[in-house]
């Protein structure tokens, strides 16, 4: 039995949960999110748990079984408490700008500035020239912007310039050998 998709799920208080059909939608403090499950799982909300349930034990049933338990755990938890990707821009001249909360300039050794925009649902701190905080309660959400961030400059392995996440680590390589 899948162990990730096994265990149930306990909501917290001030969240609103609802299941109709196959999809499960999550109400909290700091939004709303909905999930459609595929594969033929099930959920059900019993005594302040939410059990997730499959039809039977083959391999992509099983597979669906944790994946579908851990899209609604993310869920519970990004309308609860949010979820932040943090980055990290290095090189000289290299600098975040925030533009309201939801528009970010970078400038990244380009002709001219990167614009970006936040879709719904996400937005941008800049507490600094050199990190960015991506914010949501859509934790894919916030991974696929902050990768798109990161796409623009990745590290390059000689001097480390470009932009990263906080806690990566770039593999330096040694430069040209001086004779």
């Amino acid at each position: 039995m899948s162990r990730v998709g096994s265990a149930p799920i306990t909501i917290p208080s001030g969240v609103d949960v609802s299941i109709s059909g196959g999809t499960v939608t999550i109400k909290g403090s700091k939004g709303e999110l909905s999930q459609t499950l595929t594969g033929g799982i099930t959920a059900r909300e019993d005594e302040g748990m939410i059990i997730v349930e499959r039809p039977d034990d083959s391999g992509t049933a099983k597979s669906f079984h944790g994946l579908s338990r851990t899209l609604i755990q993310n869920m519970i938890v990004g309308v609860t408490e949010g979820f932040v990707k943090e980055l990290q821009i290095q090189g000289v001249g290299y600098r975040a700008t925030a533009k309201g909360s939801d528009k970010l300039e970078l400038a990244l050794g380009f002709s001219h500035p990167v614009n970006i925009e936040a879709p719904a649902g996400i937005e941008f701190d800049v507490p600094q020239q050199t990190q960015i905080f991506v914010k949501g309660i859509d934790k894919q959400l916030v991974g696929q912007v902050a990768a798109d961030i990161r796409k623009w400059r990745k590290p390059e392995p000689y001097k480390g310039k470009g932009i990263r996440y906080v806690d990566e680590r770039v593999i330096r390589k040694a430069g040209k050998a001086a004779k």
